[in-house]
């Protein structure tokens, strides 16, 4: 006889089926474990050999056979663990093997019989729904799977008690769905003094979605400015929370089943890795570009990052989905962030002050800025100059508008895009493109001329001409004008800033 149990495997956000089969037969005793398992789960043999060793149930002297099909797709992680003992149990006869071909099942096995969690739940729960199926999962991640409506879900602490619930002789209570974060309170826009342009530049990404460079000098105020952008964004939909949450569920950082609804925000320290940034590993796992979709990616002294580090955010900015090919699979994981980068205009920081600047100035900041290659500038829609604070400044009154100020400036230039997106095809309009961009950033006639004349003097490329259009269509929004006009095009083209020539 051979038992059958479904489960998943997770390649990047995709959950693809697999199926467990478990074959007793006679001959030798011995455990085999084959369809291409990696490590974790080739040592899912000792774990539900202890278990069941923990429930009083010893493995028949027979030869055991664990094929886990389709057999040329890569199998990894613990969440294998409680699909083989059901097939086994089911193999052995201590349950019913018909009952459980309407349940997929995953969950690690700890050896006195508990059943742990597994990153990736969320994703198997939106698989069973979409098959019609209920899930199997552990007691600690019902809440995340319940947030798949529609379907049964079994969330057992332990072997013995989810047998029982099979058998009939024990219920368990079925789980509530995991509550939403209330969003926590962040750096206010008034701890920010002066810098008057940046908190404007600041309020026209966070309207449109757009990158933003900040470069000044040290203590300027660069990076409370970033940390205040998560404030005076709009919150996501719910369908851009289970979609954030999708991410963090695969790389296990959705505890309790809690989802938040505020953008995440990601700021990775200037020594990270490729694999750390855009994701990979041996076991192949969401960097930070994945970890901060559709929300906020930091990067705080950009050309300190490693040339190829940063180079390698060149194709998610573009297309909003990192793809990590390995030579065993190829995973694409989601990426539309909004990248809002600072850096220093020269190494010791204060290239504009003859006081304090290095001997080399200026050359000193074309040979600092050109670390950061042009293709990867050219992606970026504002450049902004950060000039110091002075000690006049900071001794001022904090200023009378604050982050809920702008934030009810940007939620009202987001309701009309959103407004518009059935029509563009775009949640913001960094993501205009083709038909929708010159249907709705085409600017007036003056407004054309200025860019025109703007693109041929600054020589922009095709990608930063679509990009000012995007920006001026912004600043238009923010206006409520229904046309982007001239002074719309003027204020998009005074933050776009040409690199330094050595």
């Amino acid at each position: 006889m051979v038992a059958l149990v479904s489960t998943v495997a997770y390649l990047g956000l995709e959950a693809r089926a697999v199926e467990v089969q478990c074959q007793i037969a006679p001959g030798l005793p011995k455990f085999n474990l084959v369809g291409l398992p990696d490590k974790a789960v080739g040592e899912s043999r000792e774990r539900v050999h202890a278990a069941l060793a923990a429930m009083g149930l010893a493995l028949p002297p027979k030869r055991i056979t664990i094929n886990l099909s389709p057999a040329d797709l890569p199998k990894e992680g613990s969440h294998y663990d409680l699909p083989i003992a059901l097939a086994l149990l089911a193999a052995m006869g201590v349950t019913d093997a018909e009952q459980l071909t309407d349940w997929i099942a995953v969950g690690e096995l700890a050896l006195d019989g508990r059943v742990v969690p597994s990153p990736g739940v969320l994703l198997a729960a939106l698989h069973a729904s979409a098959a019609g199926k209920g899930l199997i999962c552990p007691a600690a991640q019902g809440a995340e799977a319940r947030w798949a409506s529609g379907i049964p879900i079994c969330a057992a602490p332990n072997l013995v008690s989810l047998l029982n619930h099979l058998k009939g002789v024990q219920t368990l209570p079925e789980p509530r769905q995991g509550e939403a974060d209330p969003p926590e309170p962040g750096p206010d826009l008034k701890m920010v003094k002066g810098q008057e342009t940046a908190k404007r530049a600041l309020e026209i990404a966070a309207s449109g979605g757009h990158n933003l460079l900040m470069i000044g000098p040290p203590g300027a105020g660069k990076s409370l400015m970033a940390s205040c952008l998560p404030g005076i964004l709009p919150f996501m939909t719910p369908a851009e929370a289970l979609e954030a949450s999708m991410v963090q569920s695969v790389a296990g950082m959705l505890e309790g089943g809690r989802i938040s609804r505020r953008r995440p925000y990601r700021d990775p320290h200037h020594s990270a890795s490729i694999a750390a940034l855009t994701g990979g590993g041996l076991r192949v796992k969401p960097g930070e570009v994945s970890l901060a979709h559709l929300g906020v990616l930091f990067l705080d002294e950009l050309p300190e990052f490693q040339r190829a580090v940063l180079d390698s955010l060149r194709q998610p900015l573009e297309t909003g989905e990192v793809s990590v090919a390995r030579a065993n699979a190829h995973v694409t994981y989601p990426a539309r962030v909004q990248l809002v980068a600072a850096m220093n205009p020269c190494r010791c920081g204060h290239l504009g002050d003859a006081a304090l600047a290095c001997s080399r100035a200026p050359r000193c900041a074309a040979d600092y800025q050109s670390k950061v290659s042009g293709p990867l500038l050219d992606r970026i829609d504002l450049h902004v100059e950060v000039d110091p604070v002075s000690a006049s400044d900071l001794a001022l009154p904090p200023p009378a508008e604050g982050s809920a100020e702008v934030a009810a400036r940007v939620a009202a230039a987001r309701a009309i895009q959103t407004a518009r997106s059935a029509e563009a095809g775009a949640r913001t309009n960094a993501e205009l493109d083709g038909d929708a961009l010159e249907k709705f950033a085409t600017p007036d006639e003056s407004g054309r001329k200025l860019l025109m004349q703007a693109a041929e003097a600054m020589r922009l490329s095709a990608r930063g001409y679509t990009r000012m259009l995007r920006v001026a269509r912004t600043i238009a929004d923010l206006a409520g004008a229904e046309q982007v006009g001239r002074i719309h095009v003027a204020e998009a083209l005074s933050y776009r800033r040409q690199p330094p020539r050595a």
